[in-house]
This record gives C-alpha cells, structure tokens and sequence, in this order.
C-alpha cells in the first residue's frame, strides 16, 4: 500500500534525476544525449502531470468539493513549466547552451516551489481526504504514460 504522497513524491523524485542528467548534459556540451536525457525528462514530467490532472486533481475536487483551491494552483503551475520546457526545447534545438541552463535555472527554483507545496499541503490533504480510495488511485496513475 502506497499513500498518494509517496507515490507522486517518488514520481517527483524521479523528474529531479532526469532533470539533473539532462542538465549535466547540456553542461557537457553533450548535445545528443542531452537532447535524449531532456527528451526522457519531459515525458516523466508530462506523465507526472498526467497522473495529477486526469486521476487526484478530479478525485480530490470530487470528494473535498474545492475546485479554485490547490488544485486549481497546480494547473497554473503546470502551464508555467510546461512554457519554460518549450523555451528549454528551444535552447536545445539551437544548441544554446547558456539559454537553456537559464531556463533550467528557473525552472529548478519553480519545480522546487511547486513539489513542497504539492508534498507538504495537496498530497497529505489527498492522502486524509482520499483515504479510502488511495490504493485505486495509486493504482489509476501507475499505467498513465502521457
């Protein structure tokens, strides 16, 4: 049995390794595989981000009744790092690497933002108020690959 925090909390472990591969790539110049170690990285996000919006956010706003609460602020933030990983794209294709380690600059601070909120306030809030469907869920968000 895994709660929703340490499920999506190891997913965001999970986005922060590839993160770090991706950027350590880019450091390196290493333009293919950085390409390929972003590549694997926006897909673990866009999986992430899946798993959050089509299964917790609709059962959380279901069963607590708040839609404009944190999970309306999760979407905004999607959106914002979905923009910065578009920007980042961007900076690969014309193998900029000074762009691109701007933008992974802010994107690190924001995902960081993010994630404490989502592990320290939504997560346990799903975990108390999902308690007795936390294993379905879980289950749910497994088979997701955006």
């Amino acid at each position: 049995m895994s709660t929703i925090n340490q499920y999506l909390s190891d997913d965001h472990k999970a986005c922060d390794d590839l993160f770090v591969a991706a950027e350590n790539a880019v450091a390196a110049k290493d333009w293919p595989g950085a390409r390929d170690q972003f590549d694997a990285f926006t897909a673990s996000m866009r999986r992430h981000f899946a798993r959050e919006e089509e299964v917790l956010f609709p059962a959380f706003e279901a069963r607590t009744g708040m839609s404009g609460g944190p999970t309306f602020v999760m979407r905004s933030e999607h959106q914002q790092i979905n923009h910065l990983l578009a920007e980042m794209r961007s900076a690969l294709e014309r193998a900029d690497g000074a762009a691109y380690l701007g933008q992974s600059e802010t994107l690190l601070m924001l995902m960081r933002q993010h994630n404490m909120k989502e592990e320290n306030i939504l997560y346990p809030m799903a975990d108390q108020a999902l308690a007795d469907e936390s294993d379905t869920l879980v289950a749910r968000m497994e088979p997701i690959q955006a």
